[in-house]
């Protein structure tokens, strides 16, 4: 029975874990910050569930945010899900999206340039695996201030990438990127190109 009870314990220890509080947590948490539809496959080798439980959870995620008829829905496309606005809130988006022109940049957006600037060229992905946070709505803004543009596609997982725009080195009012003051590899503070911009970006 002792050698039961070991060998029981042995195999409940080596369950690998999801890395979240629950199957659903995690891949919510993965579909806020993924460039582009990420399919079941993945979800399942990366929360250590099985496909078919992720599937099943995929759309229980779907039909709670379809009932409550909120700005956000899930959607598969092309063999992959990911996160969406909601059609009947494209009016207030646009809305959002260009009143941005004229009203100074955020902490958020200040921060995500910061990072594009460092590290371009980035992906969306990446950016936000950095901030910790989910970057669309901080990109489509830059994008539409013109002040970082798309550079292609990255070779392995085809996520779009980014980087800043001769516009932004106008704004900023230095001639090239090595005139960036110097940070570290993980951009840890970002006060001095915060500051910058802040001073510079209206």
């Amino acid at each position: 029975m002792e050698n039961e009870t070991e060998v029981s314990e042995t195999i409940i220890d080596e369950v690998p874990s999801i890395g979240a509080p629950s199957l659903k947590a995690g891949i919510e948490a993965i579909l806020l910050v993924v460039d582009e539809p990420v399919n079941a496959i993945t979800l399942a080798q990366i929360t250590n569930s099985p496909e078919i439980e992720v599937l099943k959870t995929l759309k229980s995620i779907q039909k709670e945010f379809d009932s409550r008829e909120g700005g956000i829905t899930l959607r598969e496309i092309a063999g992959g899900w990911r996160f969406y606005t909601n059609e009947h809130s494209g009016e207030v988006v646009e809305r959002f999206l260009k009143d941005g022109q004229t009203a100074r940049l955020t902490q958020a957006s200040l921060e995500t340039l910061a990072v594009i600037a460092y590290k371009q060229p980035v992906s969306r992905g990446r950016v936000a695996a950095i901030r910790g946070v989910n970057v669309d709505g901080v990109v489509r803004t830059l994008l539409n201030r013109g002040l970082i543009e798309e550079a292609g596609s990255d070779n392995e997982s085809q996520a779009v990438l980014y980087k800043t725009t001769p516009y932004f080195l106008e704004r900023v009012g230095i001639a090239n990127l090595e005139e960036l003051p110097p940070v570290a590899d993980y951009l840890p503070n970002m006060a001095a190109l915060d500051s910058i911009i802040d001073e510079s970006i209206i």
